[in-house]
Formats: C-alpha cells, sequence, structure tokens
C-alpha cells in the first residue's frame, strides 16, 4: 500500500507571515540579549581604554582588574554571605508562611475566611509609613539584628492571594477524600497541596528570592551601625559612589589607589554584573514552572 502524502500549498500571506513573525523574534532576543553582553563586556576590558567607547559585544582589552578592584573592599565577602543567607531563609520561610495562609483560607470549613480575606485585602492599600514601621522595628528589637531582614517581610497577601487562587482551581475533593481516609489537616497540607502548587510556589520563591537577594534599603536604615550585618547590595552602593565621587572616607584602610584606578563606569558595570549572575544562575531552574505558575495562580475576578 502506498501512502500518498498530500503536499498543502502555502499562501504568500503565510509566508510573509512567517518571515516577519522569525524576524521580530530575532530582534527580541537581540535586543534583550545586547545589553547584557555590552555590560559583560565593559566590566572585562581594561578600566581606561573603556574610556574611549566603542566597547559593544567584546572587550578589545581584555582583564579582569576591575573585579579585583571590586573585592579589594574588606566586607564584600561578609556582604555576599549575608545576602545569600537572607536570601534563602527569606524565601523558605516566605513561600512555607504564605502557603500555610493560602491553605488555611482555602479551607470551606473555616467560618471566618471572608473576615480574614477582606483584613488581608486591606494591608494592601492602608499602610502605616515609614516611621511607624521603623518605631515598630525597634519596639520589637529588631533594629542591628539579622531578622530585621526576614520578619517584617516574612508575609506577603499578595502571594498568599496568588497561591490561594491556585489552590482554588484543584479539586476540594482530593482533601475530602484523605480527611475520610483519616489523614490530619497538615498531612494534606504537605502530602497532597505542596506538591500539586509546586508550579506557583516556585513562581512565589523567584519573586521573593530577587526581592531578597534586591534589597539594601532595610539594611542602611536598620543595620547600617552593623559592619558584620551589611548585605552585598548595600556594600556595592556605598563602592558606587566613592568611586563616582572620589570620596574615601566609607574605606579607610584600603589600598584606594587601586580602586580608583577603574573608572566609574567600569565598576558599574562589574558591580552590575556580580548583582545579576547569582539570580541568572537560579532562574534557568525555575523557568519551567514560572509561565504555568503565573498563568494558572492568577488572581481570579
Amino acid at each position: 500500500m502506498i501512502n500518498k502524502v498530500t503536499r498543502v500549498s502555502r499562501s504568500k500571506g503565510d509566508l510573509i507571515f512567517d518571515i516577519c513573525n522569525v524576524g521580530f523574534m530575532l530582534l527580541a532576543a537581540v535586543v534583550t540579549v545586547y545589553p547584557f553582553l555590552n555590560v559583560l563586556a565593559i566590566s572585562l576590558n581594561d578600566s581606561m581604554d573603556t574610556v574611549r567607547g566603542g566597547i559593544y559585544v567584546w572587550p578589545r582589552e581584555f582583564t579582569l582588574e576591575n573585579y579585583k578592584a571590586l573585592f579589594r573592599f574588606g566586607n564584600l565577602l561578609t556582604a555576599f554571605q549575608n545576602s545569600i543567607l537572607r536570601t534563602v531563609i527569606g524565601t523558605v520561610l516566605g513561600v512555607l508562611s504564605a502557603s500555610m495562609v493560602a491553605f488555611v483560607l482555602n479551607q470551606k470549613e473555616f467560618q471566618a475566611r471572608k473576615l480574614f480575606t477582606a483584613l488581608f485585602a486591606l494591608t494592601l492599600y492602608v499602610q502605616g509609613g515609614l516611621i511607624p514601621g521603623y518605631m515598630l522595628i525597634r519596639e520589637l528589637h529588631l533594629l542591628n539584628t539579622f531578622w530585621v531582614y526576614i520578619i517584617p517581610g516574612l508575609l506577603s497577601v499578595w502571594n498568599v492571594f496568588i497561591i490561594r487562587s491556585y489552590m482554588d482551581g484543584l479539586p476540594y475533593s482530593l482533601q475530602e477524600s484523605a480527611k475520610i481516609d483519616g489523614a490530619s489537616e497538615f498531612t494534606i497540607f504537605v502530602r497532597i497541596i505542596l506538591p500539586l502548587c509546586l508550579p506557583v510556589l516556585a513562581t512565589i520563591a523567584l519573586f521573593i528570592a530577587v526581592g531578597q537577594w534586591n534589597s539594601w534599603f532595610d539594611n542602611y536604615l536598620f543595620n547600617s551601625s552593623k559592619p558584620e550585618l551589611t548585605t552585598l547590595q548595600f556594600e556595592l552602593q556605598k563602592i558606587l559612589l566613592s568611586t563616582s565621587s572620589g570620596n574615601d572616607n566609607a574605606y579607610r584602610g584600603q589600598d584606594m589607589a587601586k580602586v580608583n584606578a577603574v573608572s566609574p563606569e567600569s565598576m558599574k558595570m562589574a558591580i552590575t554584573m556580580v548583582v545579576t549572575l547569582p539570580i541568572l544562575a537560579v532562574y534557568p531552574f525555575l523557568q519551567k514552572y514560572f509561565v504555568k505558575g503565573m498563568t494558572l495562580g492568577a488572581v481570579k475576578a
């Protein structure tokens, strides 16, 4: 038996659409990747040569002096460790707390869930402000402690609503059948709900991790007098300000002659790469969950 393959003829309109579609995607890829490659090239190029301009996606005079000058600042390694620690702890506890509250609000037997939902939603529109927030942190004895990075932002109402919306899409019969079999609420949450919510939890984890990694204002506001509690973003901001203004007072005792030999532009690009690469290293592992989590976990009207 001879199978006849029917060749489908394509119109000129389809061909033009495909060409435009591919061209647009290539343009979007170039626009997205080029700035990152440009920053990387400048950070790896000789500082004095960079002043001439003309650096695009490849360093003209390759050097690591920009990064060496950056890491000559004494507190940078301590700041890097603190940033990693706060990101890991803050992400784990943030995802866990948001998912636990969302699970409680998802329970039909919880009579006060509408009241608590309204109270949580109110916090999205009404906030105390900076000064009352600082006074609250002081009264809780969180000033000059590591936990000031974790506890104030432990629970995000927005994350709770996203996770709860995702849980509302799961068959509630799964929980009912588990209860009939004698499973406790904790068992249902850990062994049934959390595995099914993995896409939205990964999405929320990425949001929290990026926020924790990029945060510096809480360090400036609450822990600026504790060098051992400094974070990477705060230290890099001080380095950038000192190299841009030529102010050496913030880093006395350092070899500022070598540091100042690097132009502010090269230092800025090196700092950008240092703070960006850790997030880029984590993102590919969460990418497959990201789109699905955002789509299925979107807040329903």
